[in-house]
Order: structure tokens, then C-alpha cells, then sequence
């Protein structure tokens, strides 16, 4: 057999290995080594510019909105900038980049065990809540006052999905563990504290990542039924047993009680045009009563139209679509059960804020992830996407699983 190269002396080129088509990165220099550069070396790069656009995004918005809830403010006796807002939004995403990084730079043994602590402490911060919570429109959800007021349901979220995913994956060792049955128990505890502050808008998020979470963990069609009888029965009783949640529920299904929230934030909306009035020149904003939180998908509708709104939806799905591509490729069912659950959670969130920005929905209090204003919120979020990030990451030195299609959870 004839080889020219070794007839030669010359030595065949070698040829890096490639990694999903590109080619395997050099190895990181001395300098490069520090956790900061291995973190960004392994780390979704595409869904990290699609959160940290998402965060843009919201700072101009807050900073159109900012002057609207400084009217309010004025209006309950309290004297703030214009802008003040806006400097406290820079604070919280500033801040929640820090949280971000943290949290994804943690091993998955670490991201549970935060997860399962972080738990325990949301559930107890729940029954504080209770008893010593601050009350703010109706609702007690809050601990602390004034600029130290934290939501413990909004922090509990991502410990929760991630802890549910966890002990749902515990059936792969052992299927004689009740996981279901635990897992029910616990949502159920969390869905009852969360209904006596009340805040029926974070228990349908809450028992929505959990329903999703038993059905990818393989919970059987017939057990999905019951389950489905069971929500259907506790929506119908929050419906007669909670005033709040029926004057709402009556306003957007008949017209009934007070429906003018919902009524406002679709007017703006609906009168925003294609491109929008342009920045700061909207009206209609000044008739929202939460144009900086909960109505700020509408803010956004007048002032840069609705293909803004659009743009923004589509960065939304892209971001759900690019995590559940990455789940394609995992083999570890806590992996895909939690990543799952995290971004179930974040794309319900963004669901029922923009179905009631556009009168689809009762108004639920319900932030729009990363866009709307708040600490709570924004912290949360950013703990939600450390968490997606840390259990993404791949290492770029290693070859990939040779099952990429292995995703199976049933």
C-alpha cells in the first residue's frame, strides 16, 4: 500500500476535533484560567446575551414608565424624581447580574442543594409573611417596609421547580419512592399559604410548573385526568370562597366589578400603532395604575408600537426554545426535569402578563420577567436563569454524548 507521506518523511497535518460542527476551542491560556473565564468558556453564550437583552430592554422601558409611578407615588404623598425608578432598576439589574454569575457558576450538586435549603427557608418565609407580612393594595406578601420590602414567593420559585425536579428524579433509582405524593404535598402546602395572603396569581404559577414537572417525569395519563378534575375543583373554589378573586374573574368574564386595570392597559395597548407614539411622548400611560410593573407590556405597546411588542415576544420564545434545545442533549433526568420546571415557570409568567395586558386574562399582579420594575422580581429572575445557565454549561473540551436525540423522560 502505496503512503506518499511516509515515502516522504513529511507528517500528516493533524486536524482539531470538532463539536457540533465548530471546531473545538484552544486551550485557555494562563491568564484565562480564572473561574470567571472557565465559567464563560462553558457557559450558553446565546442565552446569556438573550437575558442580558431581555434586562436591557427592561431598563428602557422602566425609564419611559418611571415618570408615571413617580406620579403615583406623588399622589399617596411621597415625593420621588422622575426618574427615580429607573436608578433603583439599575441597582436591581446590576445587582442581579452578580446573582446570575453566582448561581451559574455552581456545580449541579451545589444548584440542588441551594435549591432544597432555599426551599425550606421560602416555605418558613411564607408563614412570617402571614404574621408579620406588609400589606400593600390588599395583599399581605410582603417582609420588611419601605426601599428593605422583599417578596419571599417570588424567591421561592426557582428553589421550588428545582427541588420538585430533584426529588421527582429520585423515581430513576428507586420507583418505590412516593415522589408524587411528596411532591403534591409540598405544592400543596405552598398553594395554600400563597392563597391566604392572597395572591391567587402565583399559585397558578406555582401548581402549573408542578403539573408540568410530574407529566415530563412520566406521572401516568389516567393519574393527569384526576389531577385535572382536582385543579379544576380548586379553581372553582377559590371562584365562591375568595372576593378578590371573583370580582376579578367577574370583570373580565361579564363585565361585572372592577374590570379597570385590565380595561386601561388593553386601551394603551390597542392605541399604540405600528411604531408607537415614540419615547416619553406617550398619554394613555398616565391613566395606568401600574404602568411601571404589571402594565408595562402596554407602556411599551404606545411608545415603540407593536412591533416592539412583538420583537419582544419572539426574544421571549427564543429564549424558552434555545433552553429546551439544550435539554434535548441531556441524559440526566434531574437536568431535564429542572430545566424543565425553571422554564415552564419563567414562559407561565410571561404568558399571564401579557394575557392580561391584552384582556385575556384577570389581572393577576403579575411582573413581566426582566422588563417590568422591581427588586423581588428581578433578583428571582436572575436566580432563575443562574440556575438554567449552571445546569446548561458544557465543557467545550469534552465530546459530546453521542445520543443527542436522548430525551425520553416517559
Amino acid at each position: 500500500m502505496n503512503n506518499s507521506s511516509t515515502d516522504t518523511g513529511a507528517e500528516t497535518p493533524i486536524v482539531p476535533p470538532e463539536l457540533h460542527g465548530r471546531r473545538r476551542p484552544a486551550p485557555l491560556s494562563r491568564a484565562d484560567r480564572s473561574p470567571l473565564a472557565k465559567w464563560y468558556a462553558e457557559v450558553d453564550r446565546g442565552l446569556l446575551a438573550m437575558i442580558l437583552g431581555l434586562m436591557a430592554i427592561g431598563l428602557l422601558a422602566v425609564a419611559v414608565a418611571s415618570p408615571v409611578g413617580a406620579r403615583v407615588a406623588a399622589r399617596r404623598g411621597q415625593e420621588f424624581g422622575e426618574m427615580y425608578y429607573l436608578w433603583r432598576q439599575l441597582f436591581w439589574v446590576a445587582t442581579g447580574i452578580g446573582f446570575m454569575i453566582f448561581f451559574g457558576m455552581r456545580s449541579k450538586l451545589e444548584v440542588r442543594r441551594i435549591a432544597l435549603w432555599g426551599t425550606v427557608a421560602g416555605i418558613l418565609a411564607l408563614f412570617a409573611v402571614l404574621v408579620v407580612g406588609t400589606e400593600v393594595n390588599g395583599s399581605q406578601r410582603w417582609l420588611g417596609s419601605g426601599v428593605l420590602r422583599l417578596q419571599p414567593s417570588e424567591f421561592l420559585k426557582p428553589m421550588f421547580a428545582v427541588s420538585m425536579a430533584w426529588i421527582l428524579s429520585c423515581r430513576v433509582e428507586d420507583e418505590t419512592l412516593p415522589v408524587f405524593s411528596l411532591t403534591m404535598i409540598t405544592t400543596a402546602l405552598v398553594a395554600a399559604l400563597l392563597m391566604l395572603e392572597p395572591d391567587f396569581g402565583q399559585t397558578v404559577l406555582y401548581v402549573g410548573t408542578w403539573v408540568v414537572l410530574v407529566f415530563v417525569a412520566g406521572l401516568p395519563m389516567r393519574a393527569m385526568g384526576y389531577l385535572g378534575g382536582g385543579i379544576g375543583a380548586f379553581l372553582l373554589g377559590t371562584y365562591f370562597l375568595y372576593d378578590n378573586a371573583r370580582n376579578r374573574i367577574d370583570g373580565f368574564l361579564f363585565g361585572q366589578g372592577d374590570s379597570h386595570q385590565v380595561d386601561r392597559g388593553l386601551d394603551t395597548l390597542s392605541n399604540s400603532g405600528l411604531i408607537g407614539s415614540g419615547p416619553f411622548t406617550g398619554t394613555a400611560k398616565f391613566r395606568l395604575p401600574e404602568a411601571h410593573t404589571d402594565y408595562i407590556y402596554s407602556v411599551i405597546g404606545e411608545e415603540f408600537g407593536l412591533i416592539a411588542c412583538a420583537g419582544i415576544l419572539v426574544l421571549y420564545v427564543a429564549l424558552i426554545v434555545r433552553v429546551l434545545q439544550r435539554l434535548r442533549e441531556e441524559r440526566d433526568q434531574f437536568v431535564i426535569l429542572a430545566g424543565t420546571g425553571l422554564v415552564a415557570q419563567f414562559g407561565g409568567q410571561v404568558m399571564i402578563n401579557i394575557a392580561v395586558n391584552l384582556q385575556l386574562a384577570p389581572s393577576k399582579g403579575m411582573t413581566l420577567p426582566f422588563i417590568s420594575y422591581g427588586g423581588s422580581s428581578l433578583w428571582a429572575l436572575s436566580i432563575t436563569m443562574g440556575f438554567l445557565l449552571a445546569l446548561t454549561r458544557r465543557n467545550p473540551y469534552r465530546a459530546p454524548p453521542l445520543n443527542l436525540n436522548g430525551w425520553n423522560p416517559r
